[in-house]
């Protein structure tokens, strides 16, 4: 990526990047806190396919987010052996289950088993992400996450086996 500042007298400063692909992004930071963002397909063009304007605080944010501050992507050899670690199952819990008619904590899912639990899919309804006070009903669908003989050691317990 190609960058260039220049000096906007009265105004602040401009900065130019060319990425790889050819395309122009201008970033315009006012003296006063205000940025302006201008997309360019073709960096000859006279007017920006899109622009938008930022205040000081969104633009912080957007920076901290290419800067990969929440999330940074994993090296691809790094998540071939991450899939071939973890496996993600849906388990329906049956009337027999110890887990049955407590809630996730109260079960202690994770200490006895080793899982996750991710989300229950209830009555064509999904829960994504429970907290611990979700009661787990017989019929629910279970999706869990974890080791192979983790997952395994949940199916048993969650058919009333373990």
């Amino acid at each position: 990526m190609d960058v260039k500042v220049a000096d906007l007298p009265g105004i602040g400063k401009k900065m130019t990047f060319y990425t790889a692909q050819g395309n122009m992004i201008v970033l315009v930071t006012h003296h006063t806190g205000k940025r302006e963002l201008y997309f360019f397909q073709e960096p000859d063009d006279d007017e920006p396919d899109f622009s938008m304007e930022l205040m000081s605080n969104e633009t912080r944010e957007l920076g901290a987010q290419l800067l990969g501050a929440i999330f940074q992507p994993v090296d691809s050899d790094q998540m071939k052996l991450f899939r071939s670690k973890v496996i993600v199952e849906w388990i329906e819990l049956q009337e027999s289950s110890l887990f049955a008619g407590k809630t996730i904590g109260d079960s202690e899912v994770r200490k006895k088993t080793g899982v996750s639990v991710v989300g229950v899919f209830r009555n064509n309804e999904v829960i994504a992400s429970p907290d611990v006070n979700e009661r787990l009903e017989p019929g629910d669908t279970i999706m869990v996450i974890g080791k192979k003989s983790q997952i395994a050691l949940f199916e048993e317990m969650a058919e009333g086996e373990g």
